[in-house]
């Protein structure tokens, strides 16, 4: 029986999405990242699959390629998930304005 994606660990199932979403097949994301070409396929898969979780340093380098905070990839939540993602978009001023914010113990919005 196919597990569900929804089943997954968070970090298969962001990575995934991640992944399609930049139109990248698992051979060219390993590829980029510097995996070897034999190697590149399997190795997202079983990511993907949670099969396996990457070191971190693996972790970071499919963040950078994918274009979103390593953080994004383990959040627990996707409101955190959200958070992040929105933050990160954010420039250095607007994010310490917020981060000002939220210590002050003010509710955003």
């Amino acid at each position: 029986m196919p597990v569900e994606v929804r089943d997954l660990p968070v970090f298969a199932r962001r990575l995934r999405f991640l992944r399609e979403r930049a139109g990248l097949t698992q051979r060219e994301l390993g590829r980029r990242i510097g995996m070897q070409e034999n190697a590149a396929s399997p190795r997202i898969n079983q990511y993907e699959s949670g099969t396996h979780v990457p070191r971190l340093e693996t972790a970071q380098a499919l963040a950078k390629e994918l274009k979103v905070p390593v953080a994004y990839l383990f959040a627990d939540g996707e409101r955190l998930a959200r958070m992040i993602l929105a933050y990160s978009q954010l420039s250095a001023a607007e994010q310490e304005a917020i981060l000002r914010e939220i210590e002050r113990g003010n509710r955003v919005g």
